[in-house]
């Protein structure tokens, strides 16, 4: 051992002691021992100069291919041993068989400073910084999770499918390599990193051709995470944020412009149903009620949660009052804290102090604000209030909230949950997640982060939280994310975000591309079931719009059947012959009254069938909308059939809901007059919202969201 790496021979040595498969080599001094460990091994061989100082040998050409006879290897021997550098210390040849794959990958091993250590494969050996195909999982793994990140990358059929006359790979002996490293991070840990590089399969077998092993300070991980709360202490300890029976709004002003009275008028306006207390210290008159000029006037054992609106220099003050009153829990809407430098720093750390010291749950500073529909609980600086529902949210940003409340307002799939963390001093994501996971009254987690102080606390309350419902997250702040400095390929590759992003995957957390799509996965959890796999049905009543959903379907890795005999018969009797006969399932205008929802029931009833994408909703409404706008309504019985097409999309949209409830199946209906058709208020997509559904704008974004669902649910088989 010499300097910060091991020699590429005592790498793999290392790495065999754990369990990875590795070329049989030797290690020589000379061209004639060179020849023995040649003639032993069997030719042809690889020659290499090896020393712990050499860590990028095919840079400094000191690699020789395909030797295949005793004068090739001495010949190469010789060169080798010639281009030895003092700086490389002491050296020897390293003579390998020759192995032989059409495929080549990289495994490895990073310590990440927020999730610990995690093991990483990627595609392409030497290429794979070009290739940029790679998945990360933090340590500890096991032989299944090590399968399902071989699946993870994007091209992994090039591994687990034939390939060019060459079988697939064998993804248990894989896997094991993967275990293997997992096991070496526990074991080691002074090591640093490890690169496996190139990783060949031979036959469909993985054998470790070259390594590195980059060693320094023994690091302890994984680094201790506190055990669990269980749901009843969960539940108990976050209920005066979430439930209160009572709040202090403390720095209630009587200017509508300040923070201080509109979260007093939103608790007001929409209807909180316990008791307020608002503090104000002139005791004005607000909104025409009386104020308290101190907390020390709120009944002792009445408020469990103040709404901290007052300058941060009194808030130290305020809180000991407040806790002297029996309150449990605050929301400090003020800023000036961490975010503001230096002496802002300090004073939250005066913050979390304190909150410990009282045992007090603090939320922000900093923050937006808290909202519990089941309590109509708006305790916000901002609007909006949605709709109760089923999904909880907790978002670093303040402003992502209003995002995902304002698509609940338009949407109508409301929220049990939200809340904006603020700084998080106290209370971060992490904690949030573990409270979601425990309330009966969440189905869906959602939130927004950039980073988190503590990734393997984050990754264990994710991995609960999924364990019981699904999480649903997108991230900001990629693009400002630094590129970590590293000795070796694997090192390079392990961005912020790569790893994250594996974690993430690892635990069943689902991230959403946009805004839009994060939203939209939420409520199709908060409202459809999950599917039993991945068998898709798209039905429409207009082609183009199957042909496209059905590339989306292709798309997302989603089958799209083959439309099954019997299926086909039973349609065959409602329709005229001239439908699709096919999936997609286009009806071509054939339907009568009552076809729609029969041929709902029939698909979802059809045990070859997991999921529908339900297309052409509104048209009938639409045409209605054109007759009741024009200059010949309500005459030439456009009444009548204006009323007809109206009544028909809505009882479409009725239909999908129950077929999908009677036969336990997602149905997702899309149209793009969910948006186009706001001036009168299509009765499809309104139909579809009145049923407690998400209608989604477009096929595709259906698809997407179908496969979330698909995801979680093959998460949770496994």
């Amino acid at each position: 051992m010499s300097g910060s790496t091991l020699s590429e021979h005592e790498s793999k040595a290392l790495l065999a002691e754990h369990g990875v498969p590795v070329c049989d080599e030797r290690l020589v001094a000379d061209a004639d021992a060179a020849v023995q460990a040649a003639e032993a091994i069997g030719f042809p061989v690889v020659a290499k100069l090896c020393g712990a100082s050499i860590a990028h040998k095919t840079e400094r050409d000191l690699v020789r291919l395909g030797l295949g006879d005793v004068a090739a290897v001495r010949a190469a021997a010789d060169e080798l041993l010639a281009k030895a550098t003092p700086e490389d210390g002491e050296v020897g040849l390293l003579v390998a068989e020759m192995v032989r794959g059409k495929r080549e990958l990289i495994a490895g091993l990073v310590r990440d400073p927020q999730f610990g250590p995690c093991v990483v494969i990627g595609l392409g050996g030497i290429l794979t910084e070009a290739l940029q195909d790679v998945a990360f999982a933090a340590v500890p793994i096991d032989v299944s999770q090590a399968k399902a990140l071989v699946h993870r990358l994007r091209a992994s059929h090039l591994v687990t499918e034939p390939f060019r006359g060459e079988p697939a790979a064998d993804l248990d002996a894989l896997a094991e390599v993967l275990v293997g490293l997992s096991r070496l991070a526990e074991a080691r840990p002074d090591v640093a990193s490890v690169d496996v590089n190139p990783l060949i399969l031979r036959e469909g077998r993985p054998v470790a051709v070259d390594g590195l092993v980059e060693l320094g300070a023994a690091v302890d991980d994984p680094r201790p995470v506190a055990a669990p709360r269980s749901d009843e202490e969960l539940l108990e300890r976050y209920r005066p944020l979430f439930e209160p029976r009572g709040i202090v709004v403390a720095g209630v002003s009587s200017h509508p412009g300040k923070f201080g009275f509109v979260s007093y008028h939103n608790l007001r306006r929409f209807g909180y149903e316990g008791k307020l207390f608002p503090v104000n210290r002139e005791g004005t008159d607000i909104l025409g009620e009386p104020t308290l000029r101190d907390v020390a006037e709120v009944p002792e054992g009445e408020a469990d949660l103040v709404f901290v609106c007052t300058p941060n220099q009194v808030n130290i003050e305020l809180l000991r009052a407040c806790a002297k009153r029996g309150v449990r829990a605050a929301f400090v809407a003020s800023g000036g804290y961490g975010e503001a430098g230096e002496e802002g720093r300090a004073r939250e750390q005066e913050l979390l102090e304190l909150a410990d010291e009282l045992d007090m749950v603090v939320a922000g500073p900093n923050g937006q604000g808290v909202i519990s529909t089941s309590r109509s609980m708006c305790a916000q600086i901002v609007a909006p209030y949605p709709p109760p529902g089923r999904i909880a949210v907790a978002s670093q940003s303040g402003n992502l909230v209003s995002s995902f409340l304002n698509y609940a307002v338009l949407t109508g799939i409301g929220i049990s949950k939200a809340v904006s963390a603020g700084n998080s001093a106290q209370t971060t994501l992490a904690d949030y997640l573990e409270y979601f996971a425990a309330d009966p009254e969440t189905a869906v987690a959602l939130t927004y982060l950039e980073g988190v102080p503590d990734g393997r606390r984050f990754a264990e309350a994710a991995r609960r939280m999924t364990a019981k419902k699904p999480l649903v997250f997108l991230k900001g702040g990629v693009a400002t994310e630094g590129k970590r400095a590293a000795a070796s390929h694997t090192g390079s590759l392990a961005s912020d975000d790569r790893v994250f992003d594996g974690v993430a995957r690892q635990v069943g957390a689902l991230r959403a591309p946009t805004v839009e799509h994060a939203f939209e996965w939420a409520a199709t959890f908060a409202t459809q079931p999950l599917p039993r796999g991945r068998r898709t049905v798209v039905f429409t009543t207009a082609g183009g719009w199957g042909v496209l959903a059905a590339d989306a379907c292709a798309a997302e890795g989603l089958e799209l059947i083959a439309l099954p005999d019997d299926l086909r018969a039973s349609i065959d009797e409602l329709v005229p012959p001239r439908w699709s006969r096919s999936n997609p399932i286009d009806l071509a205008g054939g339907e009568t009254r009552d076809t729609i929802p029969q041929v709902l029931d029939l698909i979802c009833a059809h045990p070859e069938v997991d999921a529908v994408i339900h297309l052409g909703l509104g048209i009938q409404a639409s045409q209605a909308e054109a007759f009741q706008s024009g200059p010949f309504y309500p005459d030439h019985g456009l009444d009548r059939i204006a009323e007809f097409h109206i009544r028909q999309d809505r009882r479409y949209a009725k239909a999908a809901r129950e077929a999908s409830e009677r036969h336990e199946k997602p149905v997702l209906s899309a149209t793009e007059q969910t948006y186009t058709d706001r001036a009168y208020g299509n009765s499809g997509p309104v139909g579809v919202r009145e049923e407690g559904r998400l209608c989604y704008p477009s096929a595709h974004r259906a698809v997407s969201a179908l496969r979330a669902l698909v995801d979680y649910a093959e998460f949770r088989a496994r």
